[in-house]
């Protein structure tokens, strides 16, 4: 069974930080760097644990609710509840770039409860992000839940003359694309063998 990620510590990696054009930045670490045709890009790992807000909307023909990602004005409307929330474990909630993440420590698997909704024989299960629920709050008589995702985030970027990273064009990643699942799938290893 994966492990939810506690802590992102990885001490031997370079650190850098990547900004979105709001101005919001995201401490990385670097995890694997690559030259193609004179630029240098890598792919890049959250230094805190990255979480989602999922708001819960029901579901067309059932009595039952499916989660679904916050929009950027949703999470803009709840952040300071949501930060208040966590705050009662000890995990400081932050607005960085790309995605938000938390700081602090995230209890064992086995303390927590999978956000597992879906129905076993559901043929889309395979397409459903696995994610740990920590904990959830009602808005304007909305719920949502704070949840971490099980798959590790990794993000490609290409570096500048500067070193700094900048997030790719659609044209720069569909020429990368044929090539990220090994890149990934090999980092995703090396990710959850250093937890164990």
């Amino acid at each position: 069974m994966t492990k939810p990620l506690r802590q992102n510590g990885r001490s031997h990696a370079n650190l850098t930080s990547l900004n979105d054009e709001l101005g919001r930045s995201l401490p990385c670490y670097i995890e694997h760097t690559f030259e193609l045709d004179d630029t240098t890009y890598g792919l890049l790992f959250p230094v805190h644990i990255p979480v989602d807000i999922v708001a819960w909307q029901p579901v067309d023909d059932d009595d039952g609710e499916e989660p679904v990602l916050a929009t950027e004005e949703e999470i803009d409307a709840v952040f300071e509840m949501a930060s208040e929330v966590l705050a009662k474990h000890d995990l400081l909630l932050q607005r960085t770039a790309l995605v938000l993440t938390v700081v602090g420590d995230i209890p064992e698997l086995d303390n927590i409860d999978d956000l597992d909704d879906a129905d076993e024989d559901d043929e889309d299960d395979d397409e459903v992000e696995e994610l740990v629920f920590l904990d959830s709050f009602v808005d304007d008589d909305r719920e949502y839940s704070i949840c971490v995702p099980l798959d590790p985030m990794l993000i490609v970027v290409r570096f500048n003359e500067d070193s700094q990273p900048e997030l790719l064009s659609a044209e720069e990643f569909q020429q990368l694309e044929p090539m990220l699942p090994s890149l990934e799938s090999s980092l995703a290893e090396h990710l959850f063998d250093d937890l164990d």
